[in-house]
C-alpha cells in the first residue's frame, strides 16, 4: 500500500467537543492527519475504560450476572464489570465490581489482557481479569447503582459453553473474557 508505515501514527490537528456525559463519556470530532498523509474528520467517543472479571468459584464453576440493559431493552448474561472511576486503577475497579455485583472478594486475581470494544469510533479499553479463591463478603455495605438491575448465578463450565452455543451470551466483553480464560 502506498504511503503506509505501520510505525507512524496519527497527528491530531484539532478537536471539537460535541457532548460530555455524566460518566466521563466524551463525544467529539477530531481533525487528524493519518499515517498516509490524508487529513480527515473522525467522530470519536472517549471512554475512561473499564474492568471485567471472570470469577472462578472453583476450577469448573464461574459466576455470571443477568443484567438488564435499557439501551437494548433486554436482560443479558455477563461477567461482572464496570467503568473505572476517576483516578481508579483497573485492578481496583475489578475488585470493586466483584464485591458490588456478585458479593465476593478474590484471594487471587490476575490480568489476562485487555480489549478495545469498538475501535472504529471509541477508545474504550476493557481490562480483563481472572479471579479465584473467592470469599463471600458482607453485602450490607454494597448498594447497587441506580441503573443496575441484576442477579448473580453460579454456572458449571459446560453450562456456560452451552449458553454461548445457544447464543444466550452475546455481550462482547463477556465473550472475550471467557475466551481469554479458555472457557469457550
Amino acid at each position: 500500500m502506498v504511503g503506509f508505515n505501520e510505525n507512524k501514527k496519527k497527528t491530531l490537528i484539532s478537536r471539537r467537543s460535541v457532548f460530555k456525559g455524566r460518566i466521563l463519556l466524551n463525544v467529539g470530532i477530531n481533525r487528524i492527519k493519518l499515517p498516509n498523509g490524508k487529513v480527515v474528520d473522525i467522530e470519536s467517543v472517549e471512554h475512561p475504560g473499564a474492568s471485567c472479571v471472570v470469577p472462578f468459584l472453583s476450577k469448573d464453576k464461574i459466576i455470571l450476572i443477568r443484567q438488564y440493559r435499557p439501551v437494548v431493552d433486554d436482560y443479558i448474561w455477563e461477567l461482572p464489570a464496570g467503568t473505572l472511576n476517576k483516578s481508579e486503577k483497573p485492578l481496583q475497579c475489578a475488585k470493586r465490581e466483584l464485591e458490588e455485583e456478585i458479593g465476593y472478594s478474590a484471594g487471587r486475581i490476575e490480568s489476562v489482557g485487555f480489549i478495545y470494544t469498538t475501535p472504529g469510533f471509541s477508545n474504550e479499553r476493557i481490562y480483563i481479569y481472572r479471579a479465584g479463591s473467592l470469599k463471600k463478603v458482607d453485602k450490607v455495605d454494597v448498594v447497587p447503582e441506580d441503573d443496575e438491575v441484576l442477579i448473580a448465578k453460579v454456572f458449571g463450565i459446560r453450562e456456560v459453553r452451552q449458553l454461548f452455543k445457544d447464543r444466550k451470551i452475546v455481550d462482547s466483553k463477556t465473550i472475550a473474557g471467557l475466551a481469554m480464560c479458555g472457557i469457550i
